[in-house]
């Protein structure tokens, strides 16, 4: 049997505006910094608002990697409601250098919750994310794993 790897479609933009990290704990050689959303915005085939008061869970490891995890509300357009939970990871490709900004590899797995009945496909589909990061904003592009 061949294996062949799965199509990737863009769904849509969210733009999650953050504010600075703050320190929570240490872990050893690790650093829990929690990074306040402020808002933002979303845009593509889903559309709306990212809502004040969610966050990200931010574990800065001894290695230089990142490993994050955000929860946040949208709030469609259309005045639905969408829970995100994105994890993934943040960290250098192999021979770059650099501060967190210049990380390029920065990928996610985000997962939707909704009582909206026309959103139901978000809550029985793999998304894959590629996120990038600045100093007063995350963007994650999402795209849908095709069967």
């Amino acid at each position: 049997m061949t294996t062949t790897p799965p199509t990737l479609r863009h769904a849509f933009t969210i733009v999650a505006e953050v504010a600075p990290p703050e320190v929570l704990e240490h872990r050893g050689d690790a650093t829990l910094e929690y990074i306040p959303i402020t808002g933002g915005r979303v845009t593509g085939e889903l559309s709306g608002t990212v809502l004040p008061g969610g966050g990200d869970w931010c574990l800065v490891r001894a290695d230089g990697v990142f490993r994050v995890e955000a929860r946040y509300l949208i709030r469609t357009d259309a005045g639905d409601l969408v829970d995100v939970h994105n994890v993934g990871y943040l960290r250098h490709v192999a021979g770059d250098t650099g501060d967190w900004t210049a990380m390029r590899y920065f990928q996610s797995t985000p997962v939707f919750r909704t009582a909206s009945p026309d959103l139901q496909h978000l809550t029985s589909t793999v998304f894959v994310g590629r996120a990038h990061a600045g100093p007063g904003a995350t963007t994650v592009e999402v795209f849908e794993v095709l069967a």
